[in-house]
């Protein structure tokens, strides 16, 4: 009896040690599954936002406008996509979109706030209506920065107690072309909003402007400025705030450039040129999925009603099957904007380093391009021809209120900025781009560095790592981009005289108070703010560079972090 006893023993610990070796290969496969779908995901947001009229164009009825929604959800569903769908006050209130999106599943639709303001939101919350249609997209009228912060609140409040009688709940996300830092803390504070999504960084388009924010992705916003991010976490917003419409990362920063108001090369399915063209779109998902990223990549997908079925159904047509292709081969992942804004803030408590990364263009074009974006900073790097130039850099703090954080806006446009130390488009004509070039003398001549392709790597968390071989030489410039600084190396052999040069049109207004050796003074919208060379150091050698930026035993590095 003892020895079987024994047996019994012996063999059930066999079956557990078998049991413990299979549940640690089946976790370590499980791992690994996960680790081959996405270890740095790549976000897609399907958002489409509705209005009830459009009082543009005259052919355009509230008819056209819901088949248009009609629409967009039968494709999504036909390709089981999921999607959040922002509703303006007045189409939150029509019964036709109450009935469509009733009947939806929870488990594929969101709901949520467009924060555009029309006539019946305004009027419900006792104030008086100024605008000329009963939507008004002039900035003063149809947005919340046309209003006081109280009144801003009385808004919300109105918006937020009909939302809840039609759908027994709050929204979890609110979308605008942009948003005041006052009405999305009070949303957060007192509704619990997971998540924002606020337009793209272009300049004047419909009148308005946002310039030099986090470049795509996600971001906390400084309570004080909503394109803003913040340092601190007890200066932020904790709703991340992700940007829209999915820019051309090479050509929409230069798209108008000369003029006082930008083109539009991005994903939208109604632009020809961009998101309604196969070849942009196989080109932009191809560069979106394979490319550095650093944490995440996102994207958003979809449209607002406004541009009609008829506009924008080529483009959906081309767009939604890819996406869901790409999707079914776990090489992005679907999330409504709440679930993206969850996902953001359980896996960040202050705003994380990203980039985005072009190292194919489209056919006929050699250019390369960069964006990097921290808490602390932005850069933006082209390789073009064989040269390469930072064509933007510029720089966040928290303490920079926006124009609209305590006052109304009092005209139909609006602007909102962070800090520029380089600025390739508002520095630019078209005869003169601004830019930081890379330079050497030889025999007392200036000649701008060539180079091949560069190599991009983020296998470094916190770390975008560039290697650009130089030619004639067998050398590489290595550039590493990292959350508050960035340094330039010159590896192997290269120019025994290189330095960056600064140069922009004569008409630019810039920021630039004192030039000094191991620091650049600059003061913009009365704040004052500098960069300090760590190594290296800068000069002013002549009439046309602003400054030049020379390297010591080889490299540069610069801080953008000291406040």
């Amino acid at each position: 009896m003892k020895l079987v006893k024994n047996q019994v023993r012996v063999i059930s610990l066999g079956v557990l040690l078998l049991m413990g070796v299979n549940s640690f290969l089946y976790a370590s496969k499980k791992q690994n599954d996960v680790k081959k779908i996405d270890p740095k995901p790549h976000i897609v947001n399907i958002i489409n936002f509705i209005r009830l009229c459009e009082p543009r164009v005259a052919e355009i009825t509230e008819d056209v406008l819901f088949q248009t929604v009609v629409k967009q959800t039968e494709i999504m569903r036909k390709n089981n996509l999921k999607g959040t769908f922002l509703l303006q006050y007045d189409a939150l209130m029509d019964s036709r979109y109450q009935k469509l999106f009733k009947n939806m599943p929870d488990s594929l639709f969101e709901v949520g706030a467009w924060w555009e303001l029309p006539q019946p939101l305004i009027e419900n919350s006792g104030l008086k209506w100024r605008g000329r249609y009963p939507w008004d997209w002039a900035a003063n009228v149809g947005f919340s920065i046309g209003y006081t912060p109280q009144e801003r609140e009385k808004i919300v409040d109105t918006y937020m107690a009909d939302f809840k009688k039609i759908y027994g709940h709050y929204p979890k996300s609110v979308g605008s072309w942009f948003i005041d830092a006052h009405s999305l803390n009070y949303m957060y504070k007192k509704y619990g909003i997971v998540a924002c999504c606020m337009c793209r960084d272009q300049i004047g388009t419909d009148g308005y402007t946002l310039w030099g924010g986090y470049w795509n992705q996600a971001y906390y916003p400084s309570v004080k400025n909503e394109l803003m991010p913040a340092q601190n976490p007890e200066n932020q917003i904790p709703v991340p705030v992700f940007r829209m419409l999915g820019s051309d990362p090479v050509r929409q920063y230069d798209d108008g450039l000369g003029s006082d108001w930008q083109g539009v090369s991005t994903l939208e399915p109604s632009y020809e040129n961009g998101g309604g063209d196969a070849t942009w779109v196989n080109w932009y998902f191809n560069e979106f999925t394979k490319r550095a990223c650093m944490e995440y990549a996102y994207v958003q997908v979809g449209q607002e009603n406004s541009f009609t079925w008829d506009r924008m159904s080529k483009g959906y047509e081309i767009q939604i099957p890819l996406v869901a292709k790409l999707r079914d081969e776990n090489k992005i992942q679907i999330k409504t904007l709440a679930e993206a804004g969850k996902w953001f803030h359980n896996r960040y408590k202050t705003t994380p380093s990203t980039s985005v990364t072009v190292q194919e263009d489209l056919n006929g074009s050699d250019r390369k391009t960069v964006w990097f974006n921290s808490r602390f900073f932005r850069t933006n790097l082209l390789w073009e021809k064989g040269t390469l130039r930072f064509r933007d850099i510029h720089m966040f703090d928290e303490k920079l209120p926006s124009d609209y954080l305590t006052q109304k806006g009092l005209t139909s446009n609006c602007s909102f900025f962070t800090l520029p130390f380089v600025d390739g488009y508002v520095w630019s004509t078209p005869d003169t781009i601004a830019g930081l070039r890379f330079k050497f003398f030889v025999k007392d001549q200036e000649i701008q560095i060539s180079g091949g392709n560069p190599i991009i790597t983020d296998s470094i968390p916190g770390k975008l790592h560039i290697v650009w071989p130089l030619l004639p030489f067998s050398g590489n410039l290595v550039i590493d981009l990292t959350e508050r600084e960035m340094q330039i190396k010159l590896e192997g052999k290269g120019p025994d005289k290189w330095y960056l040069d600064l140069t922009t049109a004569n008409s630019a207004k810039l920021p630039f108070d004192k030039i000094s050796s191991q620091r650049v003074d600059c003061t913009f919208k009365d704040l004052a703010y500098h960069v300090i060379a760590k190594k290296g150091y800068f000069d002013k050698p002549q009439e046309n560079v602003v400054f030049r930026i020379k390297p010591h035993s080889n490299t540069i590095k610069l801080d953008f972090s000291e406040r």
